[in-house]
């Protein structure tokens, strides 16, 4: 089985200049999941899709293959899925190379565990899905605004449970996709179909988009 992970990595990071190859923990950010990509077994190909120079170099150098993003799917309003597809497109116009499965990572949401790549794509294969995406289980009770006044959203508030009675709601934290090609092929979405999710642990919802970002990831790899 062909499992191809996909790492987009822009240059053009306007919150933080060159994010995506500013050292974290001693390493740049991109090497981060580039290395968690080759420690998955299942993983047989890994990609990084950029348009940055500096970035195409770190990856090569953690045995990433590259792709170079063209300046139209560059932008600030480029789409991860574009970049996916642009991927796809390439490989199989250039090798007739066609995965069984696509793996999609994303760097600024570092904090993962050795085997969580691994054990995702396990996941939607035992579920016989057609696409997955990684979540943070969350017992919190959570408020929105309604005009003027508040409302509970997801507890009733004068019948209060326990926290550890409260079924788990699941966020999506960005760190791991996996879909068939055809899901993005026909839906121009990365996730299609019959929808898996893989719970992650608790500091899993960290996305990184500012230097706040990087000092408490730093943190948390030092006490992982």
């Amino acid at each position: 089985m062909e499992v191809l992970a996909i790492i987009p990595a822009r240059a053009g990071s306007k919150g933080v200049p060159g994010k995506n190859i500013r050292p974290l923990a001693g390493r740049p950010l991109v090497a981060h999941t580039i290395e968690h990509a080759r420690a998955a077994p299942i993983v047989t190909r890994i990609v990084v899709s950029t348009d940055g120079d500096a970035i195409a170099q770190v990856a090569s150098g953690c045995g990433a293959e590259v792709i170079r993003r063209p300046p139209a799917i560059s932008g600030d309003t480029a789409t991860s899925e574009s970049a996916l597809r642009h991927v796809l497109d390439t490989l199989r116009e250039a090798e007739d190379y066609q995965p069984d499965l696509v793996v999609f990572l994303q760097c600024t949401s570092p904090i993962r565990a050795p085997d969580d790549i691994q054990r995702a794509v396990q996941t939607l294969l035992a579920e016989g899905a057609d696409s997955l995406l990684s979540v943070t289980p969350s017992h919190r009770f959570l408020w929105k605004r309604r005009g003027d006044t508040v409302e509970s959203i997801n507890y009733d508030y004068r019948q209060r449970p326990r926290r550890q009675d409260h079924d788990p709601e699941f966020a999506e934290n960005g760190s791991i996709y996996v879909f068939r090609p055809w899901v993005l092929l026909h839906e121009n979405n990365r996730l299609g179909g019959r929808i898996a999710l893989y719970a992650m642990g608790p500091w899993s919802w960290i996305d990184i988009d500012s230097l706040q970002d990087f000092a408490l990831c730093e943190w948390v790899l030092e006490q992982l």
